[in-house]
């Protein structure tokens, strides 16, 4: 049954004029799989239809979109931060900025060395025409005018999505996601997903929860889906520096 379903929402996808989305996707919540459909494209509506309700592409050729169980999340006020990237914030090794180069941060969230990307063109042109659109933001970590760190994702209302991180300079991603962070708790925000618990988010302070308790928070991060503009770079730095001062 599972799999008929989804074949009907393949064969639904190749017409995109007027779609009904909420044909589409199948509920996260009533279906055991974690792929909830397949097929479609990166449009900017699709993609802030399947992120308001618990929905995520993973995949390309064909796009895959997945609501997993459990998933993981970041607490607005929880990112682990290391003594070491803490000095480095306080000496301001890199230079911070917010959407800046968003494209050319996720080429450079795209490269693997031992191992295939999912960050292929499709992702690249979908998500960029989503960054011009309001919805998808990077942070840039800049060091001798070399772009060195950074990540990606999406904000509607007050949720945040982290798509990717790279680093090409040690700790400069982690830098760049403490900036992040500050800036989500300095504007309210209440949600952070992660997508899937890994050692690296694991270790920066990531947990998993129910997909149920995950759609219970997302709807009322999401409940306004406004557009997020970011602070100034000044001010997110001043209320990390803060936080980071009187923390152990």
């Amino acid at each position: 049954m599972i799999l008929s379903n989804i074949l009907i929402r393949i064969a639904m996808s190749k017409n995109n004029d007027s779609e009904n989305f909420s044909l589409f996707f199948q509920d996260p919540l009533l279906i055991d799989d974690d792929i909830v459909a397949i097929g479609g494209d990166f449009s900017t509506d699709r993609l802030l239809y399947a992120y308001s309700h618990g929905i995520f592409p993973w995949s390309e050729s064909p796009i895959r979109w997945y609501s997993p169980d459990p998933r993981a999340v970041f607490d607005i006020d929880g990112l682990h931060i290391s003594r070491t990237v803490k000095k480095k914030i306080k000496k301001k090794k890199f230079q911070i900025t917010f959407n800046t180069a968003f494209r050319q941060v996720m080429e450079n969230c795209s490269y693997r060395t031992n191992e295939l990307t999912w960050i292929t063109a499709g992702f690249l042109e979908g998500y960029t025409e989503l960054h011009a659109k309001g919805y998808a933001h990077s942070i840039e970590a800049w060091y001798d005018g070399k772009l060195v760190g950074g990540s990606y994702g999406v904000a509607i209302g007050k949720f945040y999505a982290g798509e990717s991180m790279f680093s090409f300079e040690s700790d400069a991603g982690k830098v760049s996601l403490s900036y992040l962070f500050s800036a989500l708790q300095k504007d309210g925000f209440k949600m952070f997903d992660t997508q899937a618990l890994n050692s690296t988010t694991w270790e920066l302070g990531a947990y998993e929860i129910s997909k149920i308790e995950y759609i219970k928070r997302l709807k009322e991060a999401v409940k306004i889906p406004y557009k997020w503009i970011p602070p100034e770079i000044q001010e997110a730095e001043e209320f990390l520096l803060k936080n980071i001062t009187h923390s152990p």
